[in-house]
């Protein structure tokens, strides 16, 4: 995939999403040297890499000392922290405040290396020290070379607070949907007619998993709605395996109707709670970037994997749902990301397009089971949706809430 954000380096917390993005092909490099910025190692791997190096200087007074002319072309910023206390930073372009690329949580003393693509323009390193306000170097104009590399105006939190309360409303709807088909599915069980429980699970979990962006804010609830064996010393027999996939494995694996009662009375309430508490629940806005990338990176490791799959075989209708979930968080986004994502409407396609895939996979109502899919088909479903969660990191990026003060 071509570079379509900005370069980023993560704190060691979220590292996981740093390598899907350079994966994914994005401008980004981490390396922390302990020691001066002169230390003869890291001079030797500045020679090693075949770049211009720059060592710049990061603190509340001397916000960028160091670089005073620029090149054009690819090239790499040893950003070393003189300051006591820890900092993120940014290559900014002084008159639009679009960022080129960032380092986060730069500790006392350290040094890490950011490696752009600069072009003809202009450039001023921005430093935000933690508990401290933010402070702008030099500019620096280079005059010559072609375009620079990709870059984007900040989101901030104050930004992603329209979209998370649209969000949070539209969620509140899916559980209103939720909570009548979890109940059909229990009337069905309380009558005794496992064709038609067996029939009315899937519509009641596929309308769960549509709602996957909002599972962090579910906490608890997400173990007693859809929670799986793993690390239940039981298994399957378990007293703590609870939820949707307590129904499915009873359901498909010949357990009698009085038996799973109980499980989809729990299940029941746990909707019916869930829903009710919802009003007074409030998403953290910065998440919901975030979200819109784990949900198929979830898919990818559990559907596609058939590590959720306790025998309804609807593992691609689970996925197929996921995708209903992804669309519904990118859209809120939308606003935010068409002025900073230059490929958002190629994702939109792509997104049409593993749907279109997916789609096929149904037939009279009744979903392929992943087990019976050759190898082919298996790869072009991993292929197609792998393609997505790479692109997808980039507006988990772009959409990472900023400061900008």
């Amino acid at each position: 995939m071509p570079p379509s954000g900005l370069a980023k380096l993560r704190s060691p917390r979220v590292l996981g999403i740093g390598s899907v993005l350079l994966a994914g092909g994005l401008l980004a490099a981490a390396t922390v040297a302990g020691g001066r910025p002169e230390d003869g190692a890291r001079s030797r791997r500045a020679a090693a890499d075949g770049l211009r190096h720059t060592t710049v200087e990061v603190s509340p007074g001397h916000c960028g000392r160091g670089w005073g002319s620029g090149r054009p072309g690819t090239q790499v910023f040893d950003l070393h922290n003189t300051s006591d206390a820890a900092a993120e930073v940014y290559l900014t372009s002084p008159r639009g405040g679009a960022v080129y690329g960032e380092v986060e949580g730069l500790g006392p003393g350290t040094t890490r290396q950011l490696r752009v693509r600069l072009g003809r323009g202009a450039y001023a390193f921005r430093c935000l020290p933690d508990d401290a306000d933010a402070v702008t170097g030099p500019t620096v104009r280079i005059d010559g070379g072609g375009r620079p590399g990709p870059a984007a105006a900040p989101v901030t939190a104050h930004d992603l607070i329209p979209p998370a309360l649209d969000y949070q409303r539209w969620v509140a709807g899916g559980l209103d949907t939720l909570a009548g088909r979890t109940r059909t599915l229990r009337a069905a069980l309380t009558r005794g007619d496992l064709a038609a429980a067996r029939d009315a699970w899937l519509p009641a979990h596929l309308a769960y998993e549509r709602l996957g962006a909002a599972y962090g804010a579910f906490g608890d609830a997400d173990q007693q709605i859809n929670g799986t064996t793993a690390g239940l010393p039981g298994g399957d027999r378990d007293p703590a395996f609870r939820g949707f996939h307590r129904l499915e494995h009873g359901l498909w694996h010949g357990q009698s109707a009085a038996a799973l009662r109980a499980p989809a009375a729990a299940l029941d309430g746990a909707v019916r709670t869930l829903r009710d508490d919802w009003a007074q629940t409030r998403m953290d806005p910065a998440d919901l970037g975030l979200r819109v990338h784990e949900i198929l990176e979830n898919t990818l490791q559990s559907e596609l994997t058939g590590r959720t799959d306790y025998g309804s075989g609807t593992s691609l209708a689970t996925a197929r749902a996921n995708l209903d979930g992804t669309r519904a968080v990118l859209t809120r986004l939308r606003p935010l990301l068409v002025t900073r994502y230059p490929q958002l409407s190629h994702v939109e396609a792509e997104l049409d397009r593993a749907q279109r895939l997916l789609d096929g996979f149904r037939t009279d109502g009744r979903w392929t089971p992943l087990h019976d899919l050759d190898r082919g088909r298996r790869e072009r479903i991993d292929a197609v949706l792998g393609d997505l969660v790479e692109r997808l990191a980039s507006v988990a990026t772009l959409c990472d809430a900023r400061r900008t003060v």
